[in-house]
């Protein structure tokens, strides 16, 4: 069977198959313990946010750093895992896809693996210590890059570094004032870009 090349997706089935294929080798190449028997797939139209996702349900007692037994695994509802994760999906966002180049396309898949990987070992995943650490031995981003305009903007008034963006109204929008920076402990201002 021949590879589809990066180039040549045009449809969301071509965005799957090529993602699945490189997370594939990435596990193989790059020691990636995770299992894709219970992992599924998406495409995202609609998602301005995110360039990707591992959704995966709620696990009540998991932590990263403590491992997880699947045998006694139970999610929030009360469904049992029955000796293997719960179902995952990796969710791709076909704008984000549209916009990154393939560097940029294969750290996001890389920093997903390393979600994938916590939570089939773990039950859940963070962007804590462990994330960074893991994501470093994968050259993987510990944060996406941004692909969409966000409505909002929101900057230390001390400094200006960058806080947050925000892609609707929110609380952190319309009470910014009693919100504060971590770098300067300062109020924060909001920008509408555009």
């Amino acid at each position: 069977m021949e590879t589809l090349a990066y180039g040549d997706v045009t449809t969301r089935d071509e965005l799957v198959e090529w993602s699945r294929d490189y997370c594939k080798r990435v596990r193989r190449e790059r020691f990636v313990d995770v299992r894709f028997d219970t992992v599924e797939w998406e495409v995202s139209t609609r998602a301005k946010r995110r360039a990707a996702a591992v959704k995966r349900p709620k696990i009540p007692a998991a932590e990263v750093g403590t491992e997880i037994d699947w045998d006694a695994a139970e999610a929030a509802g009360g469904r049992e895992a029955e000796g293997r994760p719960f179902p995952a999906t990796m969710s791709l966002t076909w704008g984000a896809f549209e916009t990154f180049d393939r560097a940029e396309w294969e750290s996001v898949l890389r920093h997903e693996l390393v979600h994938l990987e916590q939570y089939q070992r773990f039950g859940t995943t963070d962007h804590g210590s462990a994330f960074k650490s893991r994501a470093d031995d994968l050259d993987a981003d510990v944060h996406c890059p941004v692909f969409a305009d966000p409505k909002y903007v929101l900057r230390c008034r001390d400094c200006a570094a960058l806080v947050a963006r925000r892609y609707r109204d929110c609380k952190l929008v319309s009470e910014a004032d009693s919100y504060r920076s971590s770098c300067c402990g300062a109020a924060l201002s909001v920008e509408q870009p555009g």
